[in-house]
Formats: C-alpha cells, sequence, structure tokens
C-alpha cells in the first residue's frame, strides 16, 4: 500500500507569497452582475487573465525555480504544457537567469508558442497532449540533467498557485465559495490548502471540460486514473491524468468536482467578452461556466468567487468560439434553404430574411448538390438574430413562404 502524501500547510502558501512579492501581480477582483442575476447570489470574478504572462501560471513556476540552488540552476530547466505554464516558466526562468526549454503539444496555439519563445524559451514539440509532452520532459531531464518544472504535482508550484486564495479572502473575506477551473489539479489545490486554513467553512469546487474530465472517475475509484483520450476547446485544462500529490489535496479538500462542455464554455466566453469586456481563453472561462449552467448552484447567503484563471487565446480560435457560442444561445444560424432556380428567387429569399430584421453574414448558392431536384437550387446562409425566439420566427417566415429550410450544423470549435 502507497503510503498517504503529505499535504501543503498554509505556511507554505505564505511563503511563496514572500518568494512572488515584486513579481506576481495582485490581480483584480471584480462584480459580476449577470452571474449575480442568474445564481442569485453575489459573484465575483477574479481576474487571473490579467496576471503576467495571461495566467496564474507564473506564480507556481516562480515559486519553484526560485527554489533552485545556483548548482541547479546552472543546469537549466524544462518543463512540459500547452501553452499558460510554458509561459510562466519561460518568464520566471528569464527573471531568475537560467535556461529554459519547453515541450508542447503538437497543434499548440501559435500565440502561445510566440511568447513562450518570446521569455526566451527552446520550444519543442512532443505528442498531441500535455500528458505526451510531459513524457518527453523527462526523457530531456534524464539525458541532459535539466530540472523538470512540472505543471502541477510539486509542491513550491502548488504553494504558489495556493496565493491566489490569500488575494481572494483579503478582497472579498466574506466568500462562501470559490470555483476555478480544474486541468491537473495544481491550482485547485494551492486555492484549497490555503482558504480552508484559513475559513475552514467555505467551498472549494473545480470544474473540468467534459471532454477531457480525469478527476471524476479518478475519485469515483479513490485514486488516478488516466484517461484513454480527451477533446476539448479548453486546451490549458486537457490533461488525462490528476497528479499524485494534486490528487491527495482534491480528494481531501475539495469539496465538488463538476464537468461543463464545449458548448457551456463557448457560451461562457461570450458572456465575458459582452458583459464584462474581458479576453479569457476557455479554460479560463470554466469557473463561469458552471455558474451559467447550473453545473453548480452556489449556496445562498454568501458571495462566490470565480476564478477567470488564464487569458491565452489564440485569435483564430476566438473567431470560431464567438461564432459558436453565438449559436449556442440561439443568435447565430447556419441554414440551407431550397427554392426555385428561377431568375430573382435569391433576392425574394434575401428579402424575406430582411423583413424579418435578420442579418445576413454569407452566402452560398449552388445547384450542383446531388440532393436537390431539377429544377432546384440550395442558398446556405450564416444569419444574425436576436436570440431563439427570433431564430424560430424567421425559420418560421421561412417555411410559412414555401420555403424548405433545415439547419446546418454550427462548426465545433
Amino acid at each position: 500500500m502507497t503510503a498517504p502524501l503529505d499535504l501543503l500547510t498554509l505556511a507554505d502558501v505564505e511563503a511563496a507569497r514572500e518568494l512572488l512579492t515584486g513579481v506576481a501581480k495582485r490581480t483584480p477582483l471584480i462584480t459580476s452582475r449577470p452571474l449575480t442575476e442568474i445564481t442569485g447570489v453575489p459573484v465575483w470574478l477574479k481576474c487571473e487573465n490579467q496576471q503576467r504572462a495571461g495566467s496564474y501560471k507564473v506564480r507556481g513556476a516562480y515559486t519553484r525555480i526560485a527554489r533552485l540552488s545556483e548548482a541547479e540552476r546552472a543546469r537549466g530547466v524544462v518543463a512540459a504544457s500547452a501553452g499558460n505554464h510554458a509561459q510562466g516558466v519561460a518568464l520566471a526562468a528569464g527573471l531568475l537567469g537560467t535556461r529554459a526549454t519547453v515541450f508542447m503539444p503538437e497543434g499548440a496555439p501559435l500565440p502561445k508558442v510566440s511568447a513562450t519563445k518570446g521569455y526566451g524559451a527552446a520550444v519543442e514539440y512532443a505528442g498531441t497532449s500535455v500528458d505526451d509532452a510531459l513524457e518527453a520532459a523527462h526523457d530531456f531531464a534524464r539525458s541532459t540533467g535539466a530540472i523538470l518544472i512540472h505543471p502541477f504535482d510539486h509542491p513550491d508550484v502548488i504553494a504558489g498557485q495556493g496565493t491566489v486564495a490569500l488575494e481572494i479572502l483579503e478582497q472579498c473575506p466574506e466568500a462562501t465559495t470559490i470555483i476555478t477551473a480544474v486541468g491537473g489539479g495544481g491550482l485547485v489545490s494551492g486555492l484549497a490548502v490555503a482558504a480552508k486554513a484559513l475559513r475552514p467553512d467555505i467551498r472549494i469546487v473545480g470544474v473540468q471540460a467534459s471532454g477531457a474530465a480525469a478527476y471524476p472517475p479518478s475519485l469515483a475509484a479513490g485514486a488516478p486514473r488516466k484517461l484513454d483520450s480527451g477533446a476539448t476547446i479548453a486546451d490549458g485544462i486537457a490533461v488525462l491524468r490528476p497528479g499524485d500529490l494534486t490528487f491527495a489535496h482534491v480528494e481531501k479538500l475539495v469539496d465538488e468536482v463538476v464537468t461543463v462542455t464545449d458548448e457551456d464554455l463557448s457560451a461562457a466566453l461570450l458572456v465575458l467578452l459582452e458583459r464584462h469586456k474581458s479576453v479569457v481563453e476557455p479554460a479560463g472561462a470554466a469557473a463561469v461556466a458552471a455558474l451559467l449552467t447550473g453545473a453548480y448552484v452556489p449556496p445562498r447567503g454568501g458571495p462566490a468567487v470565480a476564478v477567470l484563471s488564464g487569458g491565452n487565446i489564440d485569435p483564430m480560435l476566438l473567431l470560431r468560439v464567438i461564432e459558436h457560442g453565438l449559436a449556442s444561445a440561439g443568435r447565430f444560424l447556419r441554414l440551407a434553404v431550397r427554392c426555385s432556380d428561377r431568375p430573382g428567387q435569391l433576392a425574394r429569399l434575401l428579402r424575406e430574411i430582411a423583413e424579418q430584421r435578420a442579418n445576413i453574414v454569407d452566402v452560398a448558392h449552388s445547384r450542383q448538390s446531388p440532393r436537390l431536384s431539377f429544377g432546384e437550387v440550395e442558398v446556405a446562409l450564416s444569419v444574425e438574430t436576436r436570440g431563439p425566439a427570433h431564430s424560430s420566427a424567421l425559420i418560421s417566415a421561412l417555411r410559412d413562404a414555401g420555403y424548405r429550410v433545415a439547419l446546418l450544423a454550427d462548426t465545433t470549435p
């Protein structure tokens, strides 16, 4: 039987905070009127998307590297990451005068790769997941002597991430719940250590993307379990196996772990953009998605704090996510409309849509589809509407006018 792992203490997190003085920013805590209205309790947003390097990750990375000896730092450091830990390690290594090599999965977002290189790290690609990249980083550490800076499963990393909770409880002492995204579990573990020590009654809730949710089956089994595969737009939390140390913390200190879909994440990103003017990556929006959908319902009587854990999003992904979020909210339709192939029919169709006050984004006109009868054409349209009721009214009006209308599947980011 494996001996139980020692959990961190409040003193560990407070010591990390001393190390981070002048390095990590004290990020804002802002109110969220939309989430307050939806949940019925005051909701605050902890804006770690505004942290240096765009996420909370610099807290743990700097704490770990700062505690290396001079001889260890001289050997260089190596890390594995889909992007945020990579940037945190690269920034911390530059500040502390050591070289960094980072392994990233194939297909890692280009802005995250560019930013990591911009902070001075060498980037290598390995596999298709963070877990694959981590194996490559382990191999590199063994062959070169570089010190592995694990993205989540190390006491120093957990302690550094826990400093977020110290700030939250200073900014909102009456908070009754803290909700955060969970990948490997470093952030939620650190939050739980600090918050539970200061406020034993506070609830700590983790949120995973349903396409890469390793914690629910692991918690059910009582030990870390690796998923066979994972697929989600939230690359920052697409971790197939919890860490041993982080799992021990989550099992002991975290009250609940819930899941949200990619559609939920898209809708949350849209709310954050529209209502809060905040740019947040899909993983960073996980806590908001849980509150929006009711995947987690905070108890009445006190404020809930949702951590926006990162803001490093590829602009191309952001465009697709916005479209997907609009579709999920019933404000963006992709339609296939069949009509007769006669002069003036396209103009008549567009006039019908204009009369319903919908905005056409693009139009594609086809006569070649094998689905069409002789003398028919199909018009594919992308249309913006004001919401589900307006979308339904538009479709009904077109069908009443004699058109054959089908909804096209929206493109998942």
